[in-house]
């Protein structure tokens, strides 16, 4: 065994019965060692020193401060962790915005327990494990109209839109108010020239804008 091992991981994960299999399942390998689990991200980060982990297993739903804004609590703490987002979303935005907050790769919960282990080897090395659907979600992200008018914070607000979030759900998932929500999308609509999210949300589809 070499010195690098076991890899020590943290888990934040408010479903007991995931949370438990997935301690079992490093406690499985000599490779890993499972220094602690939490339910919130609130406890992980008070006891962050305490544990040292290597790697977070980091859920996105939680109570609390989500693992969005956990991540980059987090990262801002100690930058050298590796945090691994293991989810059942999977939605383009959800995904940016943990990538964006330091996660360095991005999982979904049905992913094999073979993958996950070497995911989480992966990421200790370096590397930015991705589960497939996702990595081509971030591939045809850049394949996007590099000409686009809109800003980043504006094509986020267009494409919650197309999803059909509402202006709350949508403050809620990018942190900001409604207001702000209001004057994004005004904004939207003089840069594309239309009068309403449907015509914004055709346009920006067909211009593949979003």
């Amino acid at each position: 065994m070499s010195d690098k091992y076991p890899i020590k991981v943290l888990i934040i994960e408010d479903d007991d019965l995931i949370r438990s299999s997935f301690v079992s399942l490093l406690s499985s390998s000599e490779k890993f060692e499972c220094v602690a689990d939490y339910d919130n991200c609130e406890a992980a980060i008070k006891n962050l020193s305490k544990d040292e982990p290597d790697v977070i297993l980091m859920d996105i739903e939680l109570p609390g401060i989500s693992g969005i804004e956990g991540i980059a609590r987090i990262k801002k703490i100690k930058q050298d962790i590796d945090i691994i987002t293991v989810t059942i979303h999977n939605d383009d935005t959800k995904v940016f915005q943990a990538l964006c907050a330091g996660s360095c790769g991005y999982l979904t919960k049905n992913i094999s327990s073979e993958k996950l282990m070497d995911s989480i080897e992966e990421a200790y090395n370096g590397g930015g494990p991705m589960s497939t659907n996702i990595a081509r979600m971030v591939v045809q992200s850049f394949q996007r109209n590099t000409k686009s008018p809109l800003s980043p914070r504006e094509t986020e607000v267009l494409q919650l839109l197309a999803k059909g979030k509402s202006y709350t759900m949508i403050a809620g998932e990018l942190f900001i108010d409604k207001e702000t929500v209001r004057s994004h999308i005004k904004n939207i609509y003089i840069k594309l020239e239309v009068n309403s999210k449907a015509q914004a949300i055709e346009k920006a589809t067909k211009e593949r804008l979003i």
